[in-house]
């Protein structure tokens, strides 16, 4: 078990158990009755992060919601578990996991604080995954080390305010000058804007080319020339900041380029890629937190001298939200395996995705129709649920982009018949 010595350590020393043996010795007692087929170590890894979400996150996500509240010391301690890197290897300092564990805590997590697990997806999938890929052993210890543990987080550069789903319209340049990149550009609603030490970064560096005139690089926060927006005041994920950076003669090093020259398009795509496996699992999580609150609350609100879990139109909505989310989560995993086994997953991520988001909307949605009135006032969690799913149908590739990415894929494969 040595992959789980960051999980073991917080597990047996902090707040989240008390007990002599542990977090982990509970962890081999749990039935595989609702997750058949998963190894030992992913059944430990759910139970340890759902411990871990009831415990720590659970109770402060709807005061952080209010506040807008970075969840720092939670943040921090997801870094000291190991869930900042799942996927980074032992060698390179990370958890050494693979994608279906990271699936999975990610969902747990994103059940008990969406925000928090926004934050876990944009350091893990979107800031250290290029970063796994593509980087150097020089720019990986100064770019990536610092930032597997919850000192620091990262964030990821792409959109820009001009192009939306047109990832290969990046209006943002760099010109080499010597020794330096010289950046000038806005990209735009950036997650952990604020928060986050270091950026990944992507420019054209010859127009010419288009999308294959795209480069990326690592640009350190904060530095001359890299100036922040107003945070974003935002329906959902409220305890994460969303804003613009902007870039008028931002110099970097020359050796900051990630890759090489024109590469970024590939980079950016790749990453996407898997990025959208984390994004369905926040989405799963969402959902899941959707459906254990209409539960909880069908169970204990009485009409006509019984509970409301009795009517068959109050169990209807809970079998549709079941069938969503388990249907989901075997897209979600799929796609995870078939990253692990090193296979093609675009379609299937972009499927896990869809599902997994649409999911989200659904169960939040149906959940605040069975609480009622009550699922529209904010000391239940059904409105934070709600507003939280939106986004998933959103980042990291809309629906709409999601269904093109999976019509193209099928095509191929068809053509290839």
């Amino acid at each position: 078990m040595a992959a789980f010595r960051s999980l073991r350590k917080i597990a047996t020393n902090s707040v989240i158990t008390r007990n002599k043996n542990g977090i982990f010795e509970a962890a081999r007692c749990i039935s595989t009755a609702g997750f058949p087929g998963l190894s030992e170590t992913h059944q430990m890894l759910w139970k340890t992060c759902r411990d871990f979400a009831d415990k720590e996150l659970v109770p402060v996500a709807g005061q952080n919601d209010k506040d807008c509240s970075f969840p720092k010391e939670q943040v921090k301690m997801l870094g000291e578990m190991g869930l900042l890197c799942v996927d980074i290897s032992e060698e390179d300092g990370g958890t050494g996991l693979d994608y279906l564990a990271y699936a999975i805590a990610m969902e747990e997590v994103s059940r008990g604080c969406a925000s928090a697990g926004c934050i876990m997806s944009v350091n893990n999938s979107l800031y250290l995954g290029p970063i796994k890929m593509y980087a150097n052993p020089e720019q990986k210890e100064r770019f990536m080390k610092p930032f597997l543990h919850g000192d620091k987080v990262g964030c990821f550069a792409l959109s820009e305010p001009g192009n939306g789903s047109d990832a290969g319209a990046a209006s943002t340049t760099a010109r080499l000058e010597g020794d330096e990149w010289v950046l000038n550009g806005t990209k735009s609603w950036i997650t952990n804007g604020y928060e986050s030490e270091a950026t990944v970064v992507f420019a054209t560096t010859d127009k010419s080319k288009k999308h294959k005139g795209i480069s990326a690089f690592l640009v350190p926060k904060p530095t001359p020339g890299l100036s922040l927006g107003k945070k974003e005041d935002k329906l959902g994920i409220r305890a994460t900041s969303t804003c613009n950076l902007i870039f008028d003669d931002c110099r970097i090093p020359k050796e900051n380029l990630l890759g090489e020259p024109g590469f970024g398009f590939k980079i950016a795509m790749k990453t996407l890629d898997a990025g959208r496996i984390g994004i369905a699992a926040q989405g799963l999580g969402i959902a899941q937190a959707s459906l254990e609150c209409a539960i909880d609350y069908a169970q204990k609100r009485m009409a006509f001298n019984e509970p409301i879990s009795k009517q068959q139109m109050i169990q209807e909505k809970l079998a549709n939200m079941e069938v969503q989310i388990e249907s989901a989560r075997l897209l979600t995993w799929k796609a995870a395996m078939l990253k692990d086994a090193g296979k093609p997953y675009t379609k299937d991520a972009a499927m896990a995705k869809l599902a997994a988001s649409e999911a989200a909307t659904f169960c939040a949605h149906q959940a605040i129709q069975t609480l009622g009135g009550m699922g529209y006032v904010t000391s239940m969690p059904a409105e934070r649920l709600y507003r939280d799913a939106r986004i998933t149908e959103i980042y990291e590739g809309t629906s709409e982009i999601q269904r093109l990415v999976i019509a193209g894929q099928l095509l191929k494969e068809y053509a290839a018949h």
